[in-house]
């Protein structure tokens, strides 16, 4: 019975783990899609910029919406809807023939795109519990770092032969795994609760029992975001604007994905070992002396050390998120919360490269630039101390 069940389990995330993988792999493309459609359609740095912001709008919609309807209509139904919104819009991409019509697809994926992201978290969340769920829901989010190698896989060794159009048709073939994940997700994903309604569950994440967890985890997504795309969006410009012309190699590319891989095993191993909140603590620590190591670096090989420090620590706190946030509540308003947080998060995700960019041009030096970071990760840390008491729902 055990071994059956530990079968269950392996085979839960990894359906869910590969629909994780397509979304990272969307995400990825998108920052090397970017240069190949500003020469194409001669765009300026602020239609560049556009296109980014645009996504992050339409997930911050997606997170919340998708969230609360799979708490009303059933995990399963909601991720399929999800996964088939994400999967037509970027087939619809590849035909798109201006910058008006490959922004609108663009929000219209993001909506898909931020609504899968909870709900793919709130499906293996309820499908276990203590130490197993938290680890499980690292794994699951480990998948990130796989989507992201083969997102430069396509972008190094397909697209320069195929073109931009034909790859990102390539993550289209998303729509076809509906039929994958629709068989192989147990029945237990389409609990419904057809009587919640939008007011309630966001007045219940609000409530008196719930008010400081949201508000916890709302500034703890929005530094993790902030810092996230604020650094990664930015990390090529700025190595460039240094001198390390390394950040165009294919080498460079695959090493920061690889490095979020053991960020993401040890802060998976680490639960059940100690508590929750000390293995986030020494992520944000971790990722405090990465960014400051990063913003002093003088050497080719500090610089890459320093960043390959940031994948692993970053992208593990992001894990660890993963793995607290939809714990937090009972199973009948997780998607609400993790979707509401995660939505309070786009916000920085938002903020952080327009802030960075701002700055740039502004002549602020890069040693201060990454200072931004270390002070938001100190507010993290505060939060996360002094704020949040970490619980563990059903």
């Amino acid at each position: 019975m055990e071994t059956t069940q530990q079968n269950s389990g392996i085979k839960l995330l990894m359906v869910i783990g590969t629909a994780w993988l397509f979304d990272a792999a969307d995400v990825a493309l998108l920052s090397f899609i970017m240069p190949l459609i500003k020469g194409e359609w001669r765009l300026t740095d602020g239609q560049v910029g556009l296109v980014s912001s645009i996504t992050t709008v339409g997930m911050m919609i997606g997170a919340v919406l998708f969230g609360y309807l799979a708490d009303r209509f059933g995990k399963k139904n909601i991720i399929i809807v999800t996964l088939l919104i994400f999967s037509i819009s970027n087939l619809a991409l590849a035909f798109t023939q201006d910058v008006s019509q490959f922004l609108l697809v663009r929000f219209v994926t993001g909506i898909g795109l931020g609504g899968e992201l909870p709900v793919a978290t709130t499906i293996i969340a309820d499908a276990f519990t203590g130490h197993k769920r938290s680890r499980m829901l690292i794994l699951v989010d480990s998948f990130w770092a796989i989507g992201w190698i083969f997102a430069s896989l396509l972008a190094f060794l397909f697209m320069p032969h195929f073109g931009w159009r034909p790859t990102v048709i390539v993550t289209s073939l998303m729509a076809v795994y509906t039929l994958v994940i629709r068989r192989h997700l147990p029945d237990e994903t389409n609990v419904k609760n057809e009587k919640l309604n939008v007011k309630y569950a966001f007045t219940q994440i609000w409530s008196k029992e719930f008010w400081r967890t949201t508000l916890c985890l709302s500034i703890m997504w929005f530094v993790i975001m902030f810092v996230y795309y604020g650094l990664f969006l930015w990390l090529p410009s700025v190595l460039i604007k240094r001198g390390f012309s390394v950040v165009h190699s294919f080498g460079y590319t695959l090493l920061m994905s690889f490095a979020q891989l053991p960020g993401y095993f040890l802060a998976a191993y680490l639960m059940g070992k100690i508590s929750r909140k000390t293995v986030m603590a020494i992520y944000l620590v971790g990722t405090m002396i990465g960014a400051f190591l990063f913003g002093t670096a003088q050497t080719t090989w500090l610089v890459i050390a320093s960043a390959a420090m940031l994948s692993f620590f970053t992208l593990g706190a992001w894990g660890i998120m993963i793995a607290l946030t939809p714990t937090q509540y009972p199973m009948e308003l997780r998607g609400m919360g993790i979707g509401f947080t995660q939505s309070i998060g786009r916000i920085g995700a938002t903020i952080g490269p327009y802030l960075i960019g701002m700055s740039l041009g502004l002549g602020i030096s890069i040693t201060t630039i990454f200072f931004y970071f270390i002070v938001a990760l100190v507010i993290g840390l505060i939060v996360l101390a002094f704020g949040l008491v970490d619980k563990d729902q059903v």
